[in-house]
């Protein structure tokens, strides 16, 4: 009967010392199935597998004949060659890829199979393969063989149908070269095509967003930000309300990213799109559906977002006839093509946004009363800068800190005056006219900072400074005094409250009570930063 051990031999390197080991192993009558040696200094590594063919074989008096060999420093029975933790190690690492990796030798044996590929071509990982031909496992191998006697690259698109489904995979197949550069096999990479499509997706959107990328201290967008932390893992609608500008799709993309849902955030335009084509992009279309139509078709937006979230930007710009459909996939959890009456069952999160009054359109009946109760299931009103005044310089300095590094500038301050001015403007287009203010200041600006005369908005660009104190008195004159009054007294407040450092001490500063300023505080939206 054959009995294996393995050996690791540590010796004096000298010339002539594996004869004198594989001499033993042939008086022994000891095959050698396997042969590793390794130098380290002046020392020899002889790691060896032994196949004994003889049942009266002695193990001890083996044992001290090798301990005789001249240079014999140590004998150890082990239980691994080097080889064979390298190949565990490297089975690990194959394990570990997201793609399919096959070797197959020139005769189409296969030498290599990773846990991705068994899952692809659906092979239990309690059955071997490696040695056998590809063939053998039900499977084309025409691209290998093509690849080898080729000797070039070779790309498809793959479609298998295993116990699980349908499996579409781009794969590649690649030459194997000895170092004579002879083709001695091939091996074959396979990629998810779904797999594909996301990484496409997410490269094409901008970075995930997260609520830390939502910037503000004010009451109003904590609220906001706290209230969208609390939803996120829910499948209800999500109807975000606020002005233009005011950061509405940021807050959908994170509400997505916080959400449990792992597919793509597929946002559109409800207002840029004509109707038909509007429809054509939300559900899709077959062929033949109108003239232009792609020949194989198109999936709508709701089938490609499938466990992600359709986002429904200026939802109120929605003809009534979309409408209605999108009441239908909200109640049935399907979409109909285009040209088709074929119902495809889709599960994906419905966020929606508008900057105007979806209560006064119902009303006039400009928007369908049913969808507004159907989306209006968890509202989030973000509030408009205006509204968040003492937000403006955490957003300035933000924004700045982006803008040197696109501009590769050095703009390190923005002056008290500056900040005064930002206070003083309405901000009709909220923290996207903010943005565009501040990258403006940014290019104009020719020192490390931002003074209050690189400050210009839109109605004072590519004027002269005396235009834009014209403006600037004129525009200040159109407001109501009230508004003024709050500009000032807001800004008397702020200040002081930096002076003082506490709200009691505030109150003394102002000649106010404690009670007046707290009154103040609130009304203004203004409070105290703990540090």
């Amino acid at each position: 009967m054959k009995s294996n051990f393995k050996l690791q031999l540590l010796l004096i390197d000298r010339v002539g010392i594996i004869a004198d080991v594989t001499g033993i192993l042939v008086d022994y009558g000891l095959n050698i199935l396997s042969m590793e040696v390794q130098v380290e200094g002046k020392f020899k590594f002889v790691y060896l597998e032994t196949e004994n063919e003889h049942p009266q074989f002695d193990q001890e008096s083996f044992f001290t004949r090798v301990e005789q060999i001249s240079g014999w420093r140590e004998t150890r029975i082990i239980n691994n060659l080097p080889q064979e933790k390298r190949e565990r190690g490297y089975k690990v690492v194959l394990d570990s890829v997201s793609d399919g990796i096959i070797s197959v030798d020139k005769d189409g044996v296969l030498t290599t199979i990773n846990l991705m590929a068994r899952q692809i071509i659906g092979i239990g990982d309690d059955i071997e393969v490696v040695g056998k031909n590809f063939k053998e496992l039900g499977l084309s191998d025409s691209d290998l063989k093509n690849c080898i006697l080729s000797k070039t690259i070779i790309r498809n698109t793959k479609n298998i149908t295993t116990e699980k489904g349908r499996f579409q995979f781009l794969s590649c197949c690649k030459p194997i070269k000895d170092s004579k550069e002879s083709v001695v096999g091939a091996v074959t990479i396979m990629k998810s095509v779904r797999e594909i499509e996301d990484l496409a997706q997410a490269l094409s959107q901008q970075s995930q967003i997260s609520y830390s990328d939502i910037l503000g201290k004010s009451r109003g967008i904590r609220e906001a930000i706290s209230l969208a932390q609390k939803i996120a893992d829910s499948d209800a609608i999500v109807s975000i309300r606020g002005e233009s500008g005011t950061g509405k799709e940021l807050f959908a993309r994170a509400i997505h990213i916080d959400s449990s849902r792992s597919r793509p955030f597929v946002p559109i335009n409800c207002a840029a799109l004509p109707e038909s084509l509007l429809e054509s992009e939300l559900f899709g279309y077959v062929s033949g559906a109108f003239t232009g139509a792609r020949k194989q078709g198109k999936p709508g937006l709701f089938e490609i977002a499938e466990d992600g979230t359709v986002f429904l930007d200026e939802i109120a710009y929605m003809p009534l006839n979309v409408q209605a459909k999108i009441l239908r996939v909200i109640q049935e959890k399907s979409v109909r093509r285009l040209g088709s009456t074929e119902e495809i069952a889709v599960n994906a999160r419905i966020s929606t946004a508008t900057n105007r009054n979806l209560e006064m359109m119902v009303e006039k009946n400009q928007f369908r009363e049913d969808l507004y109760y159907r989306i209006n299931v968890l509202p989030i009103h973000i509030p408009p800068l205006r509204r968040r005044l003492d937000d403006i310089p955490l957003l300035a300095e933000h924004f700045l800190f982006r803008l040197n590094l696109k501009l590769v500038k050095n703009v390190q301050i923005i002056t008290k005056t500056a900040i005064d001015k930002l206070y003083q403007h309405s901000w009709p287009g909220n923290v996207r006219e903010l943005k565009n203010v501040i990258e403006r200041a940014a290019i104009i600006t020719d020192s490390n900072e931002v003074d209050e005369d690189c400050i210009l908005f839109s109605f004072e660009a590519g004027k002269s400074r005396k235009e834009i104190k014209h403006d600037r008195n004129k525009f200040m004159k159109n407001r109501s005094l009230k508004d003024m009054l709050a500009i000032h007294e807001k800004h008397i407040l702020q200040e002081s409250m930096k002076k003082a450092l506490s709200i009691r001490k505030t109150a003394s500063l102002l000649n106010i009570s404690h009670v007046t300023l707290l009154n103040k505080m609130k009304k203004h939206d203004i409070h105290v930063v703990k540090k």
